[in-house]
């Protein structure tokens, strides 16, 4: 090859990287280019899903791309989690993680099919959910002060849960560490068949998402005594929390958006401003608080990565001293 050839052929071969770059570069640029899917962890009409829904319903307005919800219940929104750590990392599949799967897991489980920490992104908190707690109107007591005193006194107190490890569960277990009370976990797959036996006197207390129980509360079946979360919420102004009565208590029963890691930076960063965005949306407010739920976008990515740390250190020492496990 003379040397004239030769220097077009390199001259051909640098065009051709650099017209393979800036393609690459296009299509980055035009995230996203067909439809996301976000993977919802339990049924469709819980928590999860209103969030999974309203959410995606805003980000196709945003992006001007189709959001699908894919419901994918099963092991406590562990397979879900399972499903979004072997995806591609190409921003086309997001998660609505919860913290059974994220924080509470790894301190339940010897063995996880994924490594919350290694094969997950975290994008940002998207909502609360508020735990509230109940009981059946004939314990006879109004307040939380009162519960104290009628469960320190009462021969067996049961409380029932949608599962071992799950939030309501685990909330029972910081209140009986906080207060004393002792009471006997009574465990079901789902909450709704353990509200089931609350109703009917079976059990006695239960610490239910309030969009779940606000039936039963306006019938008057079901009593709430106070919120779980660290503080009052303006969503449910009237309900004190259970903090006022129990100093250190309190819970977040949060949801976020994650994505598999190794996705790229420049989508990373997208899905952030977009969801962040949306969560500001009026209309999207507007329906969460109806289900209960209040949105809440977290400052940063930094800062959803901390809060997830300190949820799992919280949540660890928790499980460690009560000795909670998985048969």
């Amino acid at each position: 090859m003379t040397t004239a050839k030769l220097v077009l052929h390199f001259v051909f071969r640098i065009a051709c990287y650099g017209l393979l770059a800036t393609s690459y570069g296009y299509a980055q640029e035009g995230y996203p280019t067909r439809p996301i899917r976000i993977l919802v962890p339990f049924p469709a009409g819980g928590a999860a899903d209103t969030i999974g829904r309203t959410i995606g319903q805003q980000l196709s307005a945003q992006m001007g791309q189709t959001v699908v919800v894919d419901n994918r219940p099963g092991a406590a929104g562990r397979l879900a989690t399972e499903m979004l750590a072997r995806a591609e990392p190409n921003g086309y599949t997001l998660l609505i993680g919860t913290p059974g799967a994220i924080s509470v897991a790894p301190s339940l489980y010897d063995t996880l099919p994924y490594d919350p920490q290694r094969d997950l992104l975290p994008i940002t908190l998207v909502a609360e959910a508020l735990n509230v707690l109940v009981v059946n109107p004939s314990t006879g007591v109004s307040n939380v002060q009162e519960f104290i005193v009628w469960a320190k006194k009462a021969k067996e107190v049961r409380f029932g849960s949608s599962g071992i490890g799950q939030t309501d569960h685990l909330a029972a277990e910081l209140f009986k560490r906080l207060t004393g009370v002792r009471m006997t976990h009574v465990p079901y797959k789902g909450g709704g068949p353990a509200l089931v036996d609350l109703l009917a006197g079976d059990l006695h207390v239960m610490f239910p998402t309030y969009v779940v129980a606000v039936p039963h509360l306006q019938s008057g079946k079901l009593r709430a005594l106070g919120i779980a979360t660290a503080d009052r919420k303006e969503l449910v102004p009237d309900l004190p929390a259970i903090s006022e009565t129990v100093p250190g208590f309190g819970i977040s029963n949060w949801d976020g958006i994650f994505v598999p890691a190794k996705t790229p930076a420049r989508i990373v960063d997208r899905l952030f401003a977009e969801i962040t965005r949306a969560i500001k949306h009026p209309d999207l407010i507007k329906r969460q608080n109806a289900a209960g739920l209040v949105p809440v976008a977290s400052a940063s990515r930094a800062d959803f990565v901390k809060f997830i740390q300190e949820d799992r250190t919280r949540w660890a020492q928790l499980i460690k001293e009560v000795n909670i496990k998985i048969d």
